[in-house]
C-alpha cells in the first residue's frame, strides 16, 4: 500500500495541522528607523513610511542569531500546535533568501537543531514567494507518497542585506520565521496551487552579488525598483488567485480569508478589491512585521490562527510575489 494511502485505498491529500511563528525580540519603530537614517544625513518620517507602505514596526535579529534559529523556534511552535513530535517529521523544506551559509542548506542545519536525522531536507529559493513554492512542493511530495509529515518553513534575516543609505528600501523589511506542519490526510486541505516565474524582471528586485575567490563580487545589498514591483505585483497576484479558484472549482465568495505576502498595504488591498473581497477578510500584519519575505505569509497565517480568526473549515487563499520575478497562490481548507 502507498505509504500515504488511507486504509480504504483513498488517495492521500495534505492538510495544515499546526502553525508557528518567531519574531526576534528587537523591535524597531518607524521613529527608530528615522533616527537611524538621520544619523546618516538622510531625511524620512513616520508619515512618509506609513503612507507609502502601511509599515509601523519591524523586528531585527541580533548578531549571532541565524535564519535556522528563527526557523527552529517557529517549527517548535508549529509542532506543539499540531500535537506532533519532531521525530514524526519526514520532510523539511525551508524557503529563504538569507541562509545561514552558502551550503549546506538551512534546512539541514534546522533538522539538526530540531534533533531530527535521516529525513529529506532542502531549501527553496523563490524570495518572497518562497513559502507558497515550498508548500506546493511539500503537498506534491505527500500526494506522491514520498512523505507523510512535513515541516514547511519561511525564515529570513533581511536586515543583513539592507542598504541603510537607501531610505526607499531599508524601512520596508524585517526578520522573522513562520512554519506549518503539513500532514497526509484522507480529506483535502491543500485544494490547488499556481506557481509562476518570469526571469525577464530579475533586475527590479535583487541582491546582485555572489562569492568568488574568497570575496563578494557585485553588491551584497538589496536593490529594488519599487514602482515596477508594485505594477507587476497586483496584476500577477490577481491572476494566480483566479487560477487556483478555477482549479479547485471555487469562487471568490468561497474565500473566508486572504493571506497575501505582507509587502505593502496598497498592494494587498488592491488585490483584495480585484477579487471583490471585503477588506475585513484580509489578514494584515505588515504594520507590525514589515516585509519578512518568505516568512511573511506563514507568520501572518500563524497570527490569524492564534487570534482565532482563521477557524477549522475556513477556506484560505495564500499568495506570494517576489524577486525573480516569482509569484504564486495556494487555496486551502484549514
Amino acid at each position: 500500500m502507498n505509504s500515504t494511502s488511507s486504509s480504504s485505498g483513498q488517495q492521500a491529500f495534505s492538510r495544515i495541522t499546526g502553525t508557528g511563528g518567531c519574531l526576534p525580540p528587537r523591535r524597531l519603530s518607524n521613529a527608530d528607523m528615522v533616527q537611524m537614517l538621520a544619523a546618516r544625513g538622510i531625511e524620512s518620517s513616520d508619515d512618509w513610511i506609513v503612507e507609502r507602505t502601511g509599515i509601523r514596526y519591524r523586528h531585527f535579529a541580533d548578531e549571532g542569531v541565524y535564519c535556522s534559529d528563527l526557523a527552529a523556534t517557529a517549527c517548535r511552535h508549529a509542532l506543539e500546535a499540531a500535537g506532533v513530535k519532531a521525530g514524526a517529521v519526514d520532510l523539511i523544506i525551508v524557503a529563504t533568501s538569507t541562509p545561514d551559509m552558502v551550503f549546506p542548506s538551512t534546512a539541514c542545519i534546522l533538522q539538526h537543531k530540531l534533533g531530527i536525522a535521516g529525513c529529506a531536507a532542502f531549501d527553496v529559493q523563490a524570495v518572497c514567494a518562497g513559502f507558497v513554492y515550498a508548500l506546493t512542493v511539500a503537498d506534491a511530495m505527500i500526494r506522491a507518497g514520498s512523505a507523510r509529515c512535513a515541516l514547511v518553513v519561511g525564515s529570513e534575516i533581511f536586515s543583513r542585506i539592507l542598504d541603510f543609505d537607501d531610505r526607499t528600501t531599508c524601512v520596508l523589511f524585517g526578520d522573522g520565521a513562520g512554519a506549518v506542519v503539513l500532514q497526509a490526510s484522507a480529506t483535502p486541505g491543500i485544494l490547488a496551487s499556481d506557481l509562476h516565474a518570469d526571469g525577464r524582471h530579475t533586475g527590479i528586485l535583487c541582491v546582485p552579488g555572489s562569492v568568488a575567490g574568497g570575496h563578494v563580487t557585485g553588491s551584497p545589498l538589496l536593490t529594488m525598483d519599487g514602482p515596477a514591483v508594485f505594477k507587476l505585483a497586483v496584476g500577477v497576484l490577481e491572476a494566480a488567485a483566479r487560477a487556483v479558484l478555477e482549479k479547485s472549482g471555487r469562487t471568490e465568495a468561497d474565500v473566508d480569508w486572504l493571506v497575501p505576502h505582507q509587502a505593502n498595504i496598497r498592494i494587498m488591498q488592491g488585490t483584495a478589491r480585484k477579487l471583490k473581497l471585503p477588506l475585513d477578510k484580509l489578514v494584515c500584519t505588515v504594520d507590525a512585521h514589515g516585509n519578512t519575505s518568505a516568512a511573511s505569509v506563514p507568520l501572518a497565517l500563524d497570527v490569524a490562527v492564534r487570534q482565532g480568526r482563521i477557524q477549522p473549515g475556513d477556506t484560505v487563499m495564500l499568495e506570494g510575489v517576489g524577486g525573480g520575478f516569482t509569484w504564486g497562490a495556494v487555496l486551502l481548507d484549514y
